[in-house]
């Protein structure tokens, strides 16, 4: 499986026994239907991502990608309880794309998050 964002090959990585994939290059994450709110219960699960939050931030500017899976064209989404949080959702295999750094912020809610929800 090759990245959706720079292209470079995806590796796939295990943690309590569910297999996401990891690319190589930019160290964005893919997580195939479900696997990302599995994951998001475990706890010590945000150490499979391993990548810079700046890098993530600058692949996050990449749009109008395709669907490592299924080839078919991604949406932007944005996480309800944070915000701040952008990522990518396939509407037909429904797998989602995240980029370094975004998987250890969507398990970590912190004090703003909190005052955030309040607003």
């Amino acid at each position: 499986m090759l990245c959706p964002k720079c292209d470079e090959t995806m590796q796939t990585v295990t943690y309590a026994g569910i297999d996401v994939e990891r690319c190589d290059g930019c160290n964005g994450l893919w997580f195939d239907m479900l696997e990302k709110e599995h994951l998001a219960a475990i706890e010590g699960s945000e150490a499979i991502d391993i990548g810079s939050a700046k890098t993530g931030k600058r692949f996050n500017e990449v749009d109008d990608i395709k669907c490592p899976h299924c080839r078919g064209s991604m949406l932007k989404m944005v996480d309800a309880q944070q915000p701040h949080i952008w990522y990518e959702a396939c509407p037909s295999c429904y797998g989602v794309y995240f980029d370094a750094g975004e998987f250890r912020d969507y398990k970590e809610k912190t004090v703003m998050d909190f005052f955030r929800d309040l607003l």
